[in-house]
C-alpha cells in the first residue's frame, strides 16, 4: 500500500534582493518537479548536499509550507485539498522529527506535556490513560518515566531527539519524516539514535522518509534511496544497488566523500569538484554539468530526462538516455 505519493512537486521562492546585482525577477527553484512514492513499511532515504532542496521538500510534504505546483496524496487522500478541521484531523497521519531537537521543543512545557499534547488533541486514548501512554512512549525511546516531569534544557541533545521521536510516535502516524535528525549530534550519539530509529521500524513497522546529507547515515536506515541535486531527483534505487553500483556521477561523488578510517598520507581531494551553482542562475542543460567529470556536449545543451534502466532503477543523466 502506498502511504505517501507526490507528483510534480515544485516550490519556487521569489528572490527579494535589492541593489545593482539583485535579480528579483528570477525565482529560486528550491524544488523543481519532484515525483516520490513511499510504500507502507518502507524507509526511503533522501540524500544530497546542503542547499539541494531536501528540507524544503520535506516541509512541503508536511504542508508546513505550500507548494508552488504539484499534488500530494496521503494514503490515497488528496492532502493539498484539505482545509480546516479535515486538515487538522489528517495531519496526525504524517509527523516530523526535526534536525534541532532543542528549538523544536517548547522550553516551557514538560516532556510529559509535550508528548501528551498530540494524544489529547487527537483523542488517541481516553484521558485517564494518557499518562500511561506517555510512559510507554518514553520507554520505547529509551527514557525513564521520571523524564515526564523535566524540561528540555535538562536533557542532552541525544535525549531531546528521543523526546522528539516519542512526540512523533504519540499520534500513531502513517509516516514519519525525519529531517536530518542526527546532523546536530555527536558521532557516538548519532549511532545511538540511528539504532533507535532502525529498532522502532522493525518493532512497530514504521514508514520513514529519512532526509540526510550523509550517505553513510542513509546506508544504515534506508531500504531505498533518492538522490537529490538542485531541486531534482537525479537517481532512485534500492539501497544495495546504489551502494554497489551508483549510476549518476553525482551519486558516485557523494559515495567517494564518505569518510574512511584508513588514511595513507596522500593529499585529500574534494570528491565533487566546484561549488553548488546558485538556484537563481542554474546552468542550461544538466544542472550538474559544470561539476561533472563525465560531461558531454548534450549535457550542456538540454536537461536529461528521468529514465528507467532495464534493472528498474531510475536516473536523470545523458549517460543512460
Amino acid at each position: 500500500m502506498t502511504i505517501l505519493r507526490a507528483e510534480g512537486i515544485k516550490k519556487y521562492f521569489t528572490s527579494s534582493g535589492s541593489g545593482f546585482f539583485s535579480r528579483s525577477s528570477s525565482p529560486v527553484k528550491a524544488v523543481d518537479g519532484v515525483d516520490i512514492s513511499i510504500e507502507e513499511g518502507e524507509s526511503l532515504g533522501l540524500v544530497g548536499e546542503s542547499g539541494c532542496g531536501k528540507s524544503t521538500l520535506a516541509r512541503v510534504l508536511m504542508r508546513l509550507i505550500e507548494p508552488t505546483a504539484g499534488k500530494i496524496f496521503l494514503g490515497g487522500i488528496d492532502f493539498l485539498a484539505l482545509k480546516g478541521k479535515e486538515l487538522r484531523k489528517t495531519r496526525r497521519r504524517i509527523q516530523m522529527v526535526f534536525q534541532d531537537p532543542y528549538s523544536s521543543l517548547n522550553p516551557r512545557m514538560t516532556i510529559g506535556n509535550t508528548i501528551a499534547e498530540g494524544i489529547k488533541i487527537h483523542k488517541i486514548v481516553e484521558r485517564r490513560k494518557v499518562r500511561t501512554r506517555v510512559h510507554s512512549l518514553l520507554d520505547k525511546v529509551g527514557l525513564p518515566p521520571a523524564a515526564e516531569s523535566r524540561y528540555p534544557h535538562e536533557f542532552s541533545g541525544g535525549q531531546r531527539q528521543r523526546v522528539g521521536i516519542a512526540r512523533a510516535l504519540a499520534v500513531e502516524p502513517d509516516i514519519i519524516i525525519a529531517d536530518e535528525p542526527v546532523a546536530a549530534l555527536d558521532l557516538s550519539v548519532q549511532a545511538q539514535i540511528i539504532n533507535l530509529i532502525r529498532d522502532l521500524k522493525e518493532d512497530m513497522g514504521l514508514t520513514y522518509l529519512f532526509v540526510a546529507h550523509d550517505l553513510g547515515v542513509i546506508k544504515h536506515v534506508s531500504d531505498n534511496v533518492a538522490v537529490m541535486y538542485l531541486g531534482k531527483i537525479v537517481e532512485l534505487s534500492s539501497r544495495d544497488s546504489l551502494f554497489s553500483n551508483p549510476l549518476h556521477p553525482y551519486t558516485r561523488g557523494l559515495l567517494a566523500s564518505i569518510p574512511k578510517l584508513e588514511f595513507k598520507g596522500e593529499k585529500l581531494k574534494a570528491a565533487i569538484r566546484g561549488e553548488v551553482p546558485s538556484p537563481i542562475n542554474l546552468p542550461e542543460g544538466c544542472s550538474f554539468y559544470p561539476r561533472c567529470p563525465e560531461a558531454m556536449k548534450e549535457c550542456r545543451l538540454k536537461p536529461p530526462p528521468f529514465v528507467t534502466t532495464p534493472e528498474g532503477r531510475s536516473v536523470r543523466c545523458w549517460l543512460y538516455s
